[in-house]
């Protein structure tokens, strides 16, 4: 089993920056790719970013590609979101989870998901 804790959100202003961490326990963590995912209020959960388990593919929503970048550290257990020139629309919960199956653009091929950590821009 996959344990996966988000960190780093927080309220910032539009144009601002923010990196936030999913830090996985086991150690199996290496051989699984990765997603990020935002659900804002109302909204359905949306796929954001993946990366995959050795980091060497990446894949980005249209809505942050060429603002977000997507890393990973597998000896640190650790994933990054890196989020630059963030917008009042990128306001949302965002979780991290590792991919089993498919396409990664859909929640259900997910399997192991963090309990998601707050980013709030305003204007």
């Amino acid at each position: 089993q996959v344990q996966l804790v988000e960190s780093g959100g927080g309220l910032v202003q539009a144009g601002d920056s923010l990196r936030l961490s999913c830090a996985a326990s086991g150690r199996t963590f290496s051989s699984y790719a990765v997603g990020w995912f935002r659900q804002a209020p109302g909204k359905e959960r949306e796929f954001v970013a993946y990366i995959s388990w050795s980091g060497g593919n990446t894949i980005y929503a249209d809505s942050v590609k060429g603002r977000f970048t997507i890393s990973r550290d597998n000896a640190k257990n650790t994933v990054y979101l890196q989020m630059y020139s963030l917008k009042t629309e990128d306001t949302a919960v965002y979780y991290c989870a590792n991919h089993v199956t498919m396409g990664v653009y859909v929640p259900s091929n997910y399997r192991y998901w963090g309990q998601g950590t707050q980013v709030t821009v305003s204007s």
